[in-house]
C-alpha cells in the first residue's frame, strides 16, 4: 500500500457528500455504430462528457502503462520524490498546481512532445526508465489518434469545414499537449469524517480542447450537471472517458461545454488514471470559428493558447478562467 506522508489529515479539503450514486445516464459513444458523430455532438452539448466504447487501443498498451505505473507509485516516497518536483513536468504529490490547492493524490505530469528526463527514474528499485518511456509513447501514440478521429467526427456532426479543423491542432508538432498519471491511494481515515468525503482533486475544468481519461475499476470520478448536481461515474476500466474542454468551448462559441469534474478519496482501494489532455501549439489563436457564429454574436475574445494557459496558471482550480475572456454583450 502506498501511502502519502501528510501534515494532518484535517488540512485536505472535506466535503459534505452523501454515498455515491452512480449515474447511470452518461452518453456511450459506440464507435462501431454509425450514427457516433450525431451522438457526439449530443453529448458534447448535453454534458461535455461522454464514454466511448469499442475503440481501436490496444488492451496490451493499456495494461502494460498500468503495470509500469503501479511499479513507480508503489516505490517509497524518497525514491518517488527524486523524479520531482513538478516543475511543470515530473512527480509531485498533494500540491495541485502552484496556487495553494492540495488533495490526496500524488502524479507524475509528462510532455507529449519535448523530451522528458526518463532517466530520473533510473534511480528507482524495479523501475526501468525505457520501460516507461516505451509505455507512455505507445499508449499516447494510440489515444492521440483516436482522438482526432473523434474530433473529426464532431466536425463531421457539426457539418463544418475543413474536417480537420480541430484534429489538426493535436496532430500539430509543436501541439503543447500533456499526459498526466494520477495515484489516488487508499485513505482509512475518511471514515472518521462521519459520512464526509475527502477530496482526491479538486473541481475544475480542462483548459484544453478535449481530456481523455482511463482509469482503473475504482470509483472517484465525479462530474457537475447543469442543475448544479455532482454525479458519480461508474468505474470503467477498458473504455474512455472524453471531457470538453475550456478550449473547445471557446470553439464552438459555447455550444459545448466544458464539464467541471473532481475525484474522491477512496477509504479502501487504490485509483489509478491516466490522462491526455490534447492542446493546441501555444501560438495558435483560440476564437470561435466563423462557421459557428454566423447571424450570432462572439461570445470570446481572441486569445492564443499561450494567453490562456498563463492565465490559467494563475488561477485556482474551481475558477471559471473563460470569464476573464467573455466578451460583455450587454
Amino acid at each position: 500500500m502506498v501511502v502519502l506522508t501528510k501534515p494532518t489529515i484535517e488540512h485536505f479539503p472535506i466535503i459534505n457528500c452523501k454515498a455515491p450514486s452512480f449515474f447511470n445516464d452518461i452518453p456511450v459513444i459506440d464507435l462501431s455504430k454509425p450514427d457516433s458523430k450525431n451522438l457526439i455532438v449530443k453529448a458534447c452539448e448535453e454534458f461535455g462528457f461522454f464514454k466511448v466504447i469499442n475503440h481501436d487501443v490496444p488492451i496490451e498498451f493499456i495494461s502494460k502503462l498500468e503495470s509500469e505505473a503501479i511499479k513507480f507509485f508503489s516505490s517509497p516516497l524518497s525514491e518517488k520524490l527524486k523524479t520531482g518536483p513538478a516543475d511543470p513536468f515530473g512527480y509531485g504529490n498533494k500540491k495541485i498546481g502552484r496556487n495553494g490547492d492540495i488533495g490526496w493524490v500524488e502524479y507524475i505530469l509528462l510532455s507529449t512532445n519535448s523530451e522528458f528526463n526518463y532517466l530520473k527514474f533510473a534511480s528507482i528499485l524495479g523501475v526501468n526508465p525505457e520501460n516507461i518511456r516505451a509505455a507512455v509513447n505507445d499508449y499516447v501514440s494510440a489515444v492521440k489518434k483516436m482522438s482526432c478521429e473523434i474530433l473529426e467526427m464532431l466536425t463531421e456532426g457539426l457539418k463544418i469545414h475543413p474536417k480537420n479543423v480541430f484534429s489538426k491542432l493535436l496532430m500539430d508538432e509543436k501541439s503543447d499537449s500533456v499526459f498526466r498519471l494520477n495515484h489516488y491511494p487508499p485513505c482509512p481515515e475518511i471514515e472518521e469524517f462521519n459520512g464526509k468525503n475527502m477530496i482526491g482533486f479538486g473541481e475544475h475544468t480542462d483548459p484544453q480542447i478535449i481530456s481523455v481519461l482511463r482509469s482503473n475499476n475504482t470509483s472517484g470520478l465525479q462530474i457537475l450537471l447543469k442543475n448544479g448536481h455532482w454525479i458519480s461515474v461508474p468505474p470503467d476500466q477498458s473504455s474512455f472517458f472524453f471531457n470538453v474542454g475550456d478550449s473547445l468551448q471557446v470553439m464552438t462559441n459555447g455550444r459545448f461545454k466544458s464539464v467541471k469534474h473532481r475525484v474522491l478519496a477512496n477509504s479502501v482501494k487504490s485509483r489509478l488514471s491516466m490522462i491526455y489532455f490534447g492542446g493546441p501549439p501555444l501560438t495558435e489563436k483560440i476564437a470561435p470559428l466563423p462557421s459557428l457564429i454566423e447571424g450570432k454574436d462572439s461570445l470570446y475574445k481572441e486569445f492564443t493558447w499561450f494567453e490562456y494557459k498563463k492565465s490559467a496558471y494563475k488561477s485556482r482550480l474551481a475558477d471559471n478562467r473563460l470569464v476573464l475572456f467573455e466578451k460583455n454583450l450587454q
